[in-house]
């Protein structure tokens, strides 16, 4: 997985640090996902609170904290190269409202814009992305110093604070 860097999500966030909003949200990198660490990629349970990761906006963030539940939350499946020739490498399953960055076609077709700060439950097509329902995972939230964009099994997800980024779009660098 090669990234690519561009302009950062949001600015200074007065709600970093404060997590217990998005406990709410089924948000998180669902146990086993591949994230990108500058030590390679790495499953998501295996990270730890100052690790640095490779993130699409600015390049590495540090983590500061990361919080694991484990409850029933709206899976979505998505087939490999579902999203694009190689996203995700392979086949991945996400929480419902796990925002993914789609920026292709899709982004122009669905939501008028070059980028979009997705829920993967809005991808749901029924053939190559699929609904799975409600499942009981554990989920790990990932929280750096404010919302980023993580590769993941070949995808570009927000952090779990990125759901308030939802809408905002990304300038390049």
């Amino acid at each position: 997985m090669k990234p690519n860097t561009v302009g950062r999500v949001g600015g200074k966030d007065r709600h970093a640090g404060q997590f217990s909003h998005y406990a709410a949200l089924d948000t998180g990198l669902v146990q086993g996902a591949l994230i990108l660490t500058l030590d390679g990629e790495m499953p998501v349970e295996f990270l730890s609170v100052g690790d640095k990761l490779i993130t699409r906006d600015s390049g590495i963030a540090k983590i500061k904290h990361l919080q694991r539940s484990t409850r029933k939350v709206r899976r979505i499946a998505l087939a490999a190269g579902s999203l694009g020739h190689t996203r995700p490498e392979r086949d991945a399953t996400l929480a419902g409202d796990q925002m993914v960055l789609i920026r292709d076609w899709r982004a122009r077709a669905l939501f008028h814009t070059e980028r979009a700060l997705v829920a993967a439950r809005t991808l749901v097509d029924g053939e190559f992305i699929t609904d799975l329902g409600e499942v009981e995972t554990t989920l790990v939230q990932i929280f750096c110093d404010g919302p980023h964009i993580l590769y993941a099994d070949g995808l570009e997800l927000g952090t779990a604070d990125a759901a308030r980024a939802r809408g905002t779009v990304l300038h390049a660098a």
